[in-house]
């Protein structure tokens, strides 16, 4: 299956999008269903149970209220691998997705990323990535998606899978979008845009 689109999220800047999008709490708290997004040194061991019972009680806090510097010291690095867990619902069952995704391209303004991962008898390998450009309302920003599923949800079929990926899309580009507004509020009183832009 192929998804592709763009997204436009007006009056923010390049180097904005790019900082929120490698901040691994960002896609997390972005991203409708996540449990937890974690960093693991080795791809091949990981223990669901056990990243999800030492998930912290609170998140460190996200732009604006976070400095940029700190932001981009826990951004995504290539060659980096992330644990995730999706509870998401598809048709009449709520499985949970377990996936480890390797950063694959992270330079600005261009990333890409693969992965695969199991769920309820399922099991599905994806790659994935984005580019930034600037417009004249603010940023675009184009994706791309490509999964292979496998097992009990590939017998469901597009015409159930496919609302389901729109409709995650369009939540975590939307709450993307509210948290970048948030920066261009607090912009205008700390100059917070400026610092952003000198980092890049």
């Amino acid at each position: 299956m192929e998804f592709e689109g763009t997204f436009t999220i007006e009056e923010v800047s390049p180097e904005e999008v790019w900082l929120s999008l490698s901040d691994p709490y960002m896609i997390k708290q972005s991203l409708p269903g996540c449990q937890f997004l974690t960093e693991v040194e080795d791809p091949d061991d990981v223990d669901f149970e056990e990243l999800r019972e030492a998930e912290p009680d609170e998140d460190p806090p996200l732009l604006p209220e976070a400095d940029p510097d700190e932001v981009a010291a826990r951004g995504f690095d290539e060659g980096s691998h992330y644990a995730a867990l999706l509870e998401l619902k598809v048709g009449a069952v709520k499985p949970s997705f377990r996936t480890v995704v390797t950063i694959d391209e992270w330079d600005h303004p261009v990333g890409s990323a693969s992965g695969e991962g199991d769920a309820s008898g399922s099991s599905f390998e994806m790659d994935s990535g984005m580019e930034l450009s600037e417009t004249d309302e603010g940023v675009a920003i184009a994706w791309h998606a490509e999964a292979d599923v496998f097992g009990r949800i590939a017998q469901m079929g597009q015409r159930v899978i496919n609302p389901v990926a729109d409709r995650v899309v369009s939540r975590f580009f939307s709450n993307i979008e509210d948290q970048l507004t948030e920066v261009a509020e607090e912009d205008e009183s700390s100059g917070l845009r400026d610092r952003i832009k000198g980092m890049f």
